[in-house]
């Protein structure tokens, strides 16, 4: 009888054991982020792309019902970078996580600084930056992103309030 109880005691213990990874800094989907970040920097839109889901959400700096798809993600990110001579991560500065919440969602969680140097002025603006991901069957199905772009956005309206006025041309008169 004891051994029957020593038994189910050992076999209760091993199954209650589940060798669940819930936190890690190394993952498939750490190094899938890490490609959405490289492709980034070297405005490979088509390569970032494909890291995402068809129907993925990207709430960067807004809510749910502003969301983007992924088109219209890399249709920002082709205007954004119009404005920059460069753009970066610091590789320092750059932390990565991956999270398997209570609800069986992996999450893997970014933290950057993002350093940018505006055409208009040369200027070189640092940003600190959050960004989370979810991931479901290896793409990213949401995305939030916080960062505070006040002083680019300042910068941004001071060259355009200074850009001297758009005269009409013989063109644009007919």
């Amino acid at each position: 009888m004891k051994k029957i109880m020593l038994i189910t005691l050992v076999i209760a213990s091993i199954l209650a054991c589940k060798n669940e990874v819930r936190y890690t800094q190394n993952s498939p989907e750490i190094e899938t982020y890490k490609m959405v970040i490289k492709d980034y920097e070297v405005e490979n839109w088509e390569s970032m792309a494909t890291h995402y889901s068809d129907t993925a959400k990207i709430l960067n700096n807004v809510t749910e019902k502003n969301a983007q798809t992924v088109a219209q993600l890399v249709a920002q990110n082709k205007q954004d970078a119009a404005l920059f001579s460069s753009w970066k991560y610091v590789p320092e500065e750059s932390e990565y996580e991956m999270v398997v919440t209570d609800k069986g969602e992996t999450w893997v969680n970014f933290w950057g600084l993002w350093q940018a140097r505006l055409r208009a002025n040369e200027h070189l603006y640092e940003i600190p930056v959050h960004i989370t991901a979810r991931f479901m069957d290896g793409k990213i199905v949401k995305e939030h992103g916080y960062w505070d772009i006040s002083k680019l956005v300042l910068d941004l309206q001071t060259f355009q309030e200074a850009a001297p006025p758009k005269t009409k041309t013989a063109e644009t008169q007919e």
